[in-house]
């Protein structure tokens, strides 16, 4: 009997024992399985770390070779602006110069100078002491295109950088065209400087008058002179 009680303590303590040593293995699998969850979690962590930081220098050299092209396009665009303002500044000189040349229709505001045979003075018995020559409308033309006159006409004749002025007995020739007296210059400019500039103490006007030249002049507000016809 003692026998069979030792068999049946030892069959339950080795039976304990079994269960102790199952249930630990088990126990041990379920904590290695997170943990492997966790490995696993990480490692995906890493890597999409280093994905960011691949695109991140990725963007960095992006940004970079941006930021160069537009340097390069804002140095081009500079450029241009220069090609514009030179090619602005070449078309605003050639209109200049057509219109010094008297080959296109101008209109402004300027002034309007008469020159007329003084009256007649029975004791000045020689007719050139009062009548106008070439040499007065030369002075007037001159002091106008000196203080900024852009055009210039006479009687209604417009004048280019070539024009010539004869003067024949009462008359003057103009590119050979006859005009007589009274002589009426216009000209394109700013009147209040032109008005200044012929009124000046001691000098065309002053001039004109001691030559007993009938002196005349005006501020026109719209003064339009038409092309030279064949220029």
């Amino acid at each position: 009997m003692k026998v069979m009680s030792k068999h049946v303590i030892l069959s339950i303590v080795f039976l304990v024992l079994g269960f102790m040593i199952a249930f630990s293995y088990k126990m041990t699998n379920k904590d290695e399985s997170p943990k492997k969850l966790i490995d696993r979690s990480w490692e995906r962590e890493y890597e999409l770390r280093q994905q960011l930081i691949t695109q991140e220098e990725k963007n960095r050299k992006l940004q970079n070779e941006i930021l160069k092209k537009q340097e390069k396009i804002t140095a081009i665009e500079k450029e241009l602006a220069k090609e514009k303002q030179v090619f602005f500044n070449m078309a605003e000189d050639t209109e200049k110069y057509r219109m010094f040349l008297g080959k296109v229709k101008v209109q402004g505001k300027g002034v309007e100078v008469v020159l007329s045979d003084g009256e007649y003075d029975p004791t000045n018995e020689n007719i050139n002491n009062y009548i106008v020559h070439e040499h007065h409308v030369f002075n007037v033309i001159n002091e106008l295109y000196i203080s900024g006159a852009s055009a210039i006409a006479i009687n209604g004749q417009r004048l280019d950088h070539k024009s010539y002025i004869v003067c024949n007995g009462p008359v003057i020739t103009v590119d050979g065209n006859q005009h007589p007296a009274p002589f009426v210059i216009t000209a394109i400019g700013d009147p209040d400087v032109l008005t200044q500039a012929l009124n000046l103490n001691g000098g065309v006007k002053d001039q004109l008058l001691n030559d007993n030249i009938i002196f005349s002049m005006e501020k026109i507000d719209k003064i339009v002179l038409e092309p030279i016809i064949g220029s």
